[in-house]
Protein backbone atom coordinates (compact mmCIF):
# COMPACT_ATOMS: atom_id res chain seq x y z
CA UNK A 1 0.00 0.00 0.00
CA UNK A 2 2.86 2.43 1.12
CA UNK A 3 4.39 1.97 -2.84
CA UNK A 4 0.75 2.35 -4.51
CA UNK A 5 0.14 5.76 -2.30
CA UNK A 6 3.68 7.15 -3.23
CA UNK A 7 2.99 6.55 -6.85
CA UNK A 8 -0.73 7.83 -6.87
CA UNK A 9 0.84 10.93 -5.04
CA UNK A 10 3.73 11.12 -7.98
CA UNK A 11 1.07 11.08 -10.13
CA UNK A 12 -1.07 13.64 -8.81
CA UNK A 13 2.12 16.26 -8.20
CA UNK A 14 3.07 15.43 -11.87
CA UNK A 15 -0.75 16.27 -13.40
CA UNK A 16 -0.69 19.55 -11.00
CA UNK A 17 2.63 20.69 -12.06
CA UNK A 18 1.41 20.24 -15.91
CA UNK A 19 -1.87 22.36 -15.23
CA UNK A 20 -0.44 24.79 -13.84
CA UNK A 21 2.16 25.38 -16.29
CA UNK A 22 4.92 24.58 -14.23
CA UNK A 23 6.52 21.98 -16.53
CA UNK A 24 6.76 24.78 -19.36
CA UNK A 25 10.05 26.50 -18.71
CA UNK A 26 9.20 29.22 -20.94
CA UNK A 27 6.51 29.90 -18.70
CA UNK A 28 8.77 30.17 -15.59
CA UNK A 29 11.55 31.82 -17.02
CA UNK A 30 8.82 34.60 -18.23
CA UNK A 31 7.99 34.22 -14.46
CA UNK A 32 11.00 35.12 -13.94
CA UNK A 33 11.66 37.81 -16.18
CA UNK A 34 10.27 40.56 -13.74
CA UNK A 35 12.06 43.63 -15.34
CA UNK A 36 10.70 42.47 -18.63
CA UNK A 37 7.59 40.22 -20.08
CA UNK A 38 5.87 39.22 -17.01
CA UNK A 39 4.35 36.20 -16.57
CA UNK A 40 2.28 36.04 -13.22
CA UNK A 41 0.33 33.22 -13.07
CA UNK A 42 3.30 31.10 -11.32
CA UNK A 43 2.45 33.78 -7.94
CA UNK A 44 -1.11 32.32 -7.74
CA UNK A 45 0.37 28.68 -8.12
CA UNK A 46 2.57 29.63 -5.50
CA UNK A 47 0.24 31.56 -3.46
CA UNK A 48 -2.48 28.67 -3.61
CA UNK A 49 0.19 26.44 -2.59
CA UNK A 50 1.44 28.16 0.17
CA UNK A 51 -2.69 28.59 1.35
CA UNK A 52 -3.13 25.07 1.50
CA UNK A 53 -0.07 24.19 3.22
CA UNK A 54 -0.46 26.34 5.79
CA UNK A 55 -3.96 25.39 6.36
CA UNK A 56 -3.42 21.76 6.63
CA UNK A 57 -0.02 21.59 7.69
CA UNK A 58 -1.33 22.23 11.89
CA UNK A 59 -4.31 19.59 11.27
CA UNK A 60 -1.92 16.80 9.42
CA UNK A 61 0.81 17.13 12.76
CA UNK A 62 -1.56 16.65 15.21
CA UNK A 63 -1.31 13.30 14.23
CA UNK A 64 1.32 10.68 16.08
CA UNK A 65 3.02 9.57 12.40
CA UNK A 66 1.80 9.14 8.76
CA UNK A 67 -0.24 6.92 7.30
CA UNK A 68 2.44 4.70 6.37
CA UNK A 69 5.75 5.65 8.54
CA UNK A 70 6.43 5.11 11.90
CA UNK A 71 7.39 9.24 12.48
CA UNK A 72 7.37 12.37 10.78
CA UNK A 73 10.62 13.66 9.53
CA UNK A 74 10.78 17.09 10.33
CA UNK A 75 13.42 19.42 9.95
CA UNK A 76 15.20 20.16 13.17
CA UNK A 77 18.63 21.81 11.74
CA UNK A 78 17.57 25.85 11.53
CA UNK A 79 21.02 27.05 10.65
CA UNK A 80 22.06 28.42 7.24
CA UNK A 81 25.45 27.32 6.94
CA UNK A 82 27.65 27.43 3.45
CA UNK A 83 27.04 24.19 2.10
CA UNK A 84 22.58 25.26 2.11
CA UNK A 85 23.48 28.83 1.05
CA UNK A 86 25.56 27.35 -1.85
CA UNK A 87 23.67 24.13 -2.77
CA UNK A 88 20.64 27.36 -3.19
CA UNK A 89 22.65 29.48 -4.86
CA UNK A 90 23.31 26.82 -7.71
CA UNK A 91 19.41 25.44 -7.65
CA UNK A 92 18.51 29.60 -8.25
CA UNK A 93 20.97 29.65 -10.95
CA UNK A 94 19.95 26.38 -12.64
CA UNK A 95 16.51 27.29 -12.46
CA UNK A 96 17.05 30.74 -14.34
CA UNK A 97 19.41 29.62 -17.06
CA UNK A 98 17.03 26.74 -17.47
CA UNK A 99 13.44 26.96 -16.50
CA UNK A 100 13.36 23.86 -14.62
CA UNK A 101 13.26 22.24 -11.35
CA UNK A 102 14.06 18.66 -10.32
CA UNK A 103 10.21 18.09 -10.12
CA UNK A 104 8.87 19.82 -13.24
CA UNK A 105 11.76 18.59 -15.22
CA UNK A 106 11.24 15.28 -14.19
CA UNK A 107 7.68 15.61 -15.35
CA UNK A 108 8.96 17.66 -18.80
CA UNK A 109 10.48 14.66 -19.53
CA UNK A 110 7.26 12.92 -21.21
CA UNK A 111 7.57 15.82 -23.85
CA UNK A 112 10.86 14.76 -25.19
CA UNK A 113 12.76 17.41 -25.65
CA UNK A 114 16.41 17.48 -26.00
CA UNK A 115 16.71 20.29 -23.44
CA UNK A 116 15.09 18.58 -20.70
CA UNK A 117 17.19 15.66 -21.63
CA UNK A 118 19.93 17.33 -20.63
CA UNK A 119 18.84 19.09 -18.29
CA UNK A 120 18.03 16.06 -16.35
CA UNK A 121 21.30 14.87 -17.59
CA UNK A 122 23.05 17.33 -15.87
CA UNK A 123 20.86 17.04 -12.97
CA UNK A 124 21.70 13.33 -11.71
CA UNK A 125 25.50 14.02 -12.96
CA UNK A 126 25.58 16.89 -10.06
CA UNK A 127 23.69 14.59 -7.53
CA UNK A 128 26.15 11.71 -8.31
CA UNK A 129 28.80 14.35 -8.10
CA UNK A 130 27.76 15.74 -4.46
CA UNK A 131 26.96 12.29 -3.60
CA UNK A 132 30.66 11.24 -3.97
CA UNK A 133 32.39 14.54 -2.45
CA UNK A 134 30.38 13.89 0.80
CA UNK A 135 31.57 10.25 0.64
CA UNK A 136 35.20 11.99 0.37
CA UNK A 137 34.16 14.55 3.13
CA UNK A 138 35.00 17.45 0.80
CA UNK A 139 31.36 18.91 1.09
Amino acid sequence: MKTWSAIFAGMLFGLGLTLSGMSDPLKVLGFLDVSGEWIPALALVMGGALIVSLATTPWVLKHTAPRFASQFYVPTIRAIDKRLAIGAMLFGIGWGLSGYCPGPALVSLLYGYESTMIFCLAMFAGMLMEAALKRSKIA
